[in-house]
């Protein structure tokens, strides 16, 4: 449970210890990471904390739906602007690398509440994994898209921009390079593995 401020000040200090928390677990990790932690780099009284969130699972859970929220919003703006299925892929991988990059601590937060809540684990991914599903349903029936399995194609799409992101921004510490952006919109374009020749031989590049 949390609690939803009424005052600027209120929403202030709630958001303070919503980023010290993200930050802590992002760090130190779940099970390391103590209210006073959170507290301290809030600088805020730890009695303070209580006001807003019951323990350090509400807050937790609080942080896993509130950063879902944020990236789900900021792809669907960039979507906005796109002309076609193809390139709102482009635009929507390009909006999901520069949130990473923001917020490179989603990725062990995430991965903690597999063990921590797995049902807003499951959410996280099922939240995105939905709202894909509509879109590229949308795009089917306008004939951008395939006529695949939509359950199992968003989960692929998801799961490419997912360790394409891990590889660059998490494992590099850096930013997704142009190469890597145009390889992700190539395999959606054309694929990735062409076909054999009519002779059975692979052809050549």
């Amino acid at each position: 449970m949390h609690y939803t401020p009424k005052t600027r000040r209120g929403e202030e200090t709630k958001e303070k210890l919503l980023e010290a928390a993200e930050r802590c677990f992002s760090e130190k990790g779940y099970f390391q990471t103590m209210i006073s932690d959170i507290t301290g780099l809030a600088e805020t009284a730890p009695g303070t904390f209580y006001i807003y969130f019951e323990d350090k699972l509400s807050v937790f859970r609080y942080l896993m739906d509130d950063l879902s929220r944020r990236l789900r919003e900021r792809v669907h703006a960039a979507l906005e602007r796109s002309s076609s299925r193809l390139d709102a892929e482009e635009l929507g991988v390009r909006e999901f690398f520069k949130f990473v990059a923001e917020h490179k601590g989603l990725y062990r937060i995430v991965w903690d509440a597999q063990f921590v809540d797995t049902e807003a684990f499951t959410a996280y991914y099922e939240g995105f994994a939905h709202a894909y599903q509509r879109r590229l349903g949308q795009a089917e029936a306008k004939g951008e898209v395939r006529d695949l399995d939509l359950v199992a194609l968003s989960y692929s799409l998801i799961g490419i921009a997912n360790f394409v992101a891990l590889k660059y921004v998490i494992f590099e510490d850096g930013d997704v390079p142009e190469s890597a952006i145009k390889a992700v919109v190539t395999l959606l374009s054309q694929g990735a593995i062409l076909p054999p020749s009519p002779e059975g031989q692979s052809p050549r590049p």
